[in-house]
Order: C-alpha cells, then structure tokens, then sequence
C-alpha cells in the first residue's frame, strides 16, 4: 500500500510516516501544499492522508484540485480543527473521510486500511437502473454513456444503493457499509455524500434516480 502524507508539522510528520512504514505501509512525505499537490497530481497512490493547514494553501483547496483532476484517490483530512463547518467543508471539497488531532495512531491506522481496501466482488457485477450503468470489478460508472468519476466513498454509496435499487436502504444501514465501523459521528456526514453523488448522477439528466425518503432513509430508482 503507498500513502501520501501531506502534513506541515516535522515532528508530526515523522511519527506517522515511522509508524506507518512499521505496519509495512509505504508513506511519501510532503510539508507543504506546492510539493503536496505535485506528488498527488503526479504520483499513484491508495490513499492521500491530507492535514488542512498548510504553507502556501489549504487542505481544502488541494483536495479539491485533485477531484477536479479526475483523481478519485480516497482522501483523509488529519487536522486540528474539530468544527463541524470545517468537517463538511472538508467533505464538500471531496474528502472521503476526516480525523481530528490529537488520535489514536491505531485509529489513523485503521481509517487508511479501511479507505484503501477493496471489498470483494459481489455477484451480479454490472447493474442498469434506467440508463445508468455501474461496473463494480472496474467502478466504472456512465450515463446515457457519460463518464462518470466518483471518489472512492461516493462509489461505495452508489455500489449499495444499486445492489439495492427499488428498495429503501436506511441511513444505519449505507453508514455501516460505506463507513464500516469508523464513521464519523456527526450527522451531516450522510447528507454531504448523498449531495455530492447527486450532483453527479442527477444534475442534467432525467429522470432522477436518487431518492429521498423522509424519516426512512434513501432509495435510487425511477
């Protein structure tokens, strides 16, 4: 597995790239946001782990360049801050997950596996709800044959709700499966990815297929 690490504080820095490389997890340290956003617009890596206050820019700002690149890399923000706005601007500009100092190592530890691994294939592999296509083995996913680039927890979500289409899927239920056992416990968490998949799946095609149910949770459908 290759990391990339973008954190600003040395001392910081060195501990988790230390204690990374001890679980045999390959790390490429960056400190600031020039060298940060070379080597993940340049390199090829499982997971960026990504701290929001910079030199020369923001976290925030870097992610959402590497969105905008196409880059669908799993994204966690390592940072100081703990407000809410702060967590969804986070999500909003395309992070996967968000874990606030000071942690457990072994939290950080779990949250990078867990952004990195694939679940196994589920059979059937392909699915079709109106004209959109989802290919689980390659994650590609299109629209009346348009592309469409999901990070790695939009396409998780989007996985669950087709495995599930017709039905109503509780909010308990996407949580577990998109989150496994780490997601954050703040509510908005949900709502922010169900908007950003929307924004891609819904916006400027017909009929919209993904639906909220109030009360009961979220169904994708025509």
């Amino acid at each position: 597995m290759r990391v990339l690490l973008v954190e600003d504080d040395p001392e910081l820095s060195s501990v988790i790239t230390d204690g990374l490389r001890n679980d045999h997890i390959e790390v490429n340290a960056a400190q600031d946001f020039a060298t940060g956003r070379e080597r993940a617009l340049l390199g090829t890596f499982d997971v960026i782990v990504l701290d929001v206050l910079l030199p020369g820019g923001t976290g925030f700002d870097l992610c959402r360049i590497v969105r905008e690149r196409g880059i669908a890399t799993p994204i966690l923000m390592l940072t100081a801050r703990d407000a809410v706005e702060d967590r969804v601007r986070g999500l909003e500009s395309g992070a996967d997950d968000y874990l606030t100092k000071p942690f457990a190592f072994m939290e950080l530890t779990a949250r990078i596996k867990a952004l990195a691994r694939r679940r196994p294939a589920i059979a059937p592999e392909h699915y079709d709800v109106a004209d959109l296509h989802v290919d689980i083995p390659t994650r590609e996913v299109t629209r009346r044959g348009v592309k469409i680039l999901l990070t790695a927890k939009e396409f998780s979500l989007l996985e669950f709700l087709v495995q599930n289409a017709g039905n109503v899927v509780t909010r308990s239920a996407i949580t577990a499966h998109v989150w496994d056992d780490n997601h954050d416990p703040f509510t908005n968490v949900l709502e922010v990815l169900v908007r950003r998949l929307r924004r891609k799946i819904d916006d400027g095609f017909e009929p919209k297929l993904i639906q909220t149910l109030r009360g009961a949770g979220y169904r994708l459908g025509v």
